[in-house]
């Protein structure tokens, strides 16, 4: 299961990757996330700290905080 889920942060990754922030559901979509695989991988990227997930409207937003430090 650890396989799987470590797989789809990957995917989300590569998603999140050359656009930027997005939805949460753009990243689900392009990688055809299943739940819950998909909001474990979520929360890996989160614990592991290489993602900034906002709710100032909905829907949550999300991107990579490597590409935020990059942009600043």
């Amino acid at each position: 299961m650890e396989e799987e889920i470590g797989r789809t942060a990957g995917a989300i990754w590569d998603a999140l990757n050359p656009r930027g922030e997005q939805s949460l559901s753009e990243p689900k979509n392009a990688v055809k996330g299943k739940e819950p695989t998909f909001d474990w991988a979520i929360g890996w990227l989160a614990r592991e700290d290489q993602i900034v997930i906002t709710r100032e409207k909905y829907p949550f937003r999300i991107w990579l905080k490597q590409a935020q430090a990059s942009a600043s």
